[in-house]
């Protein structure tokens, strides 16, 4: 579990594609306190880490996650929201945050406000209704707070300290990224009854 609070921003040094697909990523963690078998969000998806070496880790990605992430497009030089799982006694800065990927928001907009970024997202049809103003998502890892919904978009406003330190401060319109709902709508939605 994490809370969408990303530690650093790492970048893919290499990607082998066969069964699995198998991703090197250069981090400034401190991989000799990182165990085998370890849980890392990587732009969002949890991911297990298989090696780990000084300034890097390695991790593998199966054909499900390939369909529902975009860690299929990543190649040398990609950009990864790195966060470790939490522990018990963390501080809570987020939001509860599985790195179980619901789906891939499109970016439709990017404009200054003010001293942020306002981002517009498409979400798939079948999420937009988890989607709430003033409710949580995680986009690529990162725990944003909604600002407004209409239909299947929703903004969100961008900080500069967020900016400089994950991904979002190089993303452009077009581009997609791993959306995850909220936990407790998704739980919420499940428990209810069909509609008629």
């Amino acid at each position: 579990m994490f809370t969408g609070i990303v530690t650093d921003l790492g970048r893919v040094r290499q990607v082998d594609r066969g069964a699995l697909v198998d991703l090197t990523i250069a981090t400034a963690f401190d991989t000799s306190g990182i165990a085998l078998g370890a849980s890392i969000a990587c732009s969002g998806v949890c991911l297990t880490v298989v090696a780990v070496a000084p300034g890097e880790l390695s991790v593998q990605a199966s054909a499900e996650t390939l369909a529902c992430t975009t860690v299929g497009e990543w190649q040398a030089g990609t950009p990864v929201n790195l966060e470790r799982s939490l522990r018990l006694g963390d501080e809570f800065g987020g939001h509860l945050v599985l790195g179980h990927v619901d789906g891939l928001a499109r970016i439709v907009e990017r404009r200054p406000e003010a001293e942020s970024v306002r981002f517009v997202f498409e979400a798939p049809q079948e999420l937009a209704p988890f989607v709430a103003p003033k409710g949580s998502v995680a986009l690529d890892g990162v725990s944003l707070t909604v600002n407004e919904v209409a239909r299947n978009r929703f903004g969100v406003n961008i900080i500069p300290h967020t900016l400089s330190c994950t991904n979002l401060g190089q993303a452009q319109p077009g581009q997609q990224m791993n959306l995850e709902i909220d936990l407790i709508a998704r739980y919420v939605a499940r428990l209810l009854p069909p509609a008629p």
